[in-house]
């Protein structure tokens, strides 16, 4: 079969189409015909080891696992003898980048709690753009934020992969959504539900005096996110940290909580079936849709990483396997 691998660090370059010897299934996996996946930070994270740190957790020197991608979409195969759940001919999707990665291929191995039905209105390319992005945004926004109906909540990098899912899901709990954006996303961002939009080129956000329940900041930008944290947010308040700088997730973040009256979240999304079942229900009632920019074939990974890497992508990324999914 045919897939991505890197077996040095470095920038798109060190990427490779090639034939790789396809996977079989463990007892408790089952092996997917990849038809669509999408590309995150993590990806390019990987790829560069930066920040340094990842080479501590996927090799010093060199990557000890040399497949990449997260997320996924496609058509079961075959499953492992003890798999019970799916059976060959299953459409599948799901953030496997905890379990061991690998979605830019033809065909994935994967643990059974990776992935779940994949909604049949569906494509796979929709499919494929969801699960990390909005798994992200629903564990930032509801256990980390602990939201609550009616709350004020104010998305910073609302039209981003994290963003786009972030206010969607944050006003399918019953909060009010304000939206955080450049010129070009106003509209996007409104027609996703947000209940007011803020254009960070004309106004300062963190000089209007609102204040908000709870702040998800997408951007990662150390200096906004400690204005952010004064100025914006409420007493009682809550700022998560929801993708962006890994020094405002790792030290200053828990930094300023320490030394602060409001709180600060911090995190990693942690992918599971639980979670991923609970996005389908929201996509399957239309209260979340993904949102695509652009759409490149496997064997152009490498751009497709390259423009993410931009940090101008509208949603997701979504690389195209299989010309014959629905």
């Amino acid at each position: 079969m045919k897939a991505i691998v890197y077996t040095e660090y470095g920038p798109p370059d060190v990427l490779q189409l090639i034939e790789v010897e396809k996977p079989t299934p463990k007892e408790d996996e089952v092996l997917v015909e990849v038809q669509a996946s999408s590309v995150n930070p993590r990806d390019w994270h990987l790829m560069r080891a930066d920040p340094f740190p990842v080479r501590l957790m996927v090799g010093f020197l060199k990557p000890k696992d040399t497949q990449i991608g997260s997320d996924m979409a496609g058509r079961v195969e075959a499953v492992g003898r003890n798999v019970k759940q799916f059976k060959p001919g299953d459409e599948v999707f799901g953030d496997i980048g905890e379990s061991g990665g690998g979605a830019f291929a033809e065909y994935v191995s994967v643990p059974v709690n990776a992935v779940v039905l994949k909604p049949d209105s569906m494509t796979f390319e929709e499919a494929a753009a969801v699960p990390a992005g909005a798994l992200a945004a629903l564990q930032g926004l509801r256990d980390q934020g602990q939201i609550q109906p009616g709350n004020k909540v104010l998305i910073n990098g609302a039209s981003g992969g994290v963003g786009t899912f972030a206010v969607q899901i944050a006003k399918s709990f019953g909060a009010d959504v304000t939206g955080v954006c450049s010129t070009r996303n106003l509209d996007m961002v409104r027609a996703l539900g947000a209940d007011q939009v803020i254009d960070y080129t004309q106004e300062d956000v963190t000089q209007n005096g609102q204040r908000y329940d709870l702040i998800i900041d997408n951007v990662g930008n150390p200096s906004v996110y400690k204005r952010l944290y004064k100025r914006s947010l409420s007493p009682n308040g809550i700022c998560v940290i929801a993708a962006g700088s890994f020094f405002l997730q790792l030290f200053l973040g828990p930094w300023m909580s320490m030394t602060g009256s409001n709180k600060i979240g911090t995190y990693l999304t942690m992918p599971n079936q639980s979670d991923l079942a609970f996005i389908k229900e929201l996509l399957e009632a239309g209260e979340v849709v993904p949102v695509i920019d652009r759409r490149y074939l496997l064997s152009e990974v490498a751009e497709a990483i390259r423009y993410l890497e931009e940090g101008h992508a509208q949603g997701k990324v979504v690389i195209t396997v299989k010309h014959n999914s629905k």
